[in-house]
């Protein structure tokens, strides 16, 4: 199975990929379009940062970054995911035509979010990652009781229990395992090794690994200096390949392009060796 690809569409200031440069309609949207040209399935479009000690913007301005882009890119025929924590975005969202609520908390910043999502059309979904604390203390949570993959599993299988009482149909469930959210690169290195121990829950599962810190640390210069967030790309394209072995549902990437080549590759390949 191929996976799908999320490009990302980061309406914000201080995203630590690409704060900053959509940040009015205009540019976000171009993005998006350009994304969806390049072969993306699925454009989530956020208005907030979820970088490491980010801060939040008000309600307000969340709502007014996102939602003239959401409008824009499904009048422009893509499938629009909205990365936000918030019911009162997640309702904004999906009322412009968005129909995927991307929420980094799984429900867990804001629990009316769930019942926005249970009263929400039937074919609307849902991504709940896994997630312990807002970006300015979730590496005061990095500590596990037992190896990283089996815990995380564990605490996702918990938000699918409050999604199932909140009234949200399995059908609608995708899990991402939260890579870079309350864990350290060593971490996020054995979670990948496992992911498997996430698809055991037996829902849908989305990745995203793109441009992420860890790998920056992986390929340091001798100083000890992270590898700059636009040059980790390779090192990226190996995760995709991994994970398109594992049968992921979905991966969230910032170049798609690049990803899509790669998925392409994996493809054409499977099919001499299968």
């Amino acid at each position: 199975m191929t996976p799908l690809v999320m490009g990302v569409v980061n309406v914000t200031p201080d995203s630590f990929s690409d704060g900053g440069l959509f940040l009015d309609a205009e540019h976000a949207i171009a993005h998006g379009r350009q994304l969806l040209a390049d072969g993306a399935d699925i454009l989530d479009v956020g208005g907030e940062s979820t970088r490491p000690g980010a801060t939040r913007p008000l309600v307000e301005e969340e709502l007014g970054r996102v939602v003239p882009v959401i409008e824009a890119l499904v009048a422009a025929g893509a499938t629009v995911s909205v990365d936000t924590m918030r019911a009162e975005v997640a309702a904004a969202a999906l009322a412009a035509g968005a129909r995927i609520v991307n929420d980094v908390s799984g429900g867990l910043a804001d629990p009316a979010i769930l019942g926005v999502v249970a009263d929400a059309d039937p074919e609307v979904s849902y991504v709940a990652m896994h997630w312990r604390a807002h970006s300015d203390r979730m590496h005061d949570f990095t500590s596990y009781d037992g190896p990283v993959a089996a815990v995380v599993a564990d605490e996702l299988r918990a938000r699918v229990d409050a999604l199932r009482a909140a009234g949200v149909d399995d059908a609608r469930i995708v899990l991402d395992p939260g890579l870079g959210f309350a864990k350290t690169p060593q971490q996020n290195w054995e979670l990948l090794g496992r992911i498997g121990l996430v698809q055991e829950l037996g829902f849908p599962v989305l990745v995203g690994a793109s441009r992420k810190r860890f790998l920056g640390e992986l390929l340091a210069a001798p100083d000890g200096t992270p590898r700059p967030v636009g040059e980790r790309e390779l090192a990226h394209a190996a995760i995709l390949a991994t994970l398109v072995l594992h049968g992921v549902w979905g991966v969230r990437v910032h170049d798609v392009r690049a990803a899509r080549d790669v998925l392409t590759a994996m493809e054409r390949l499977g099919r001499e060796t299968t």
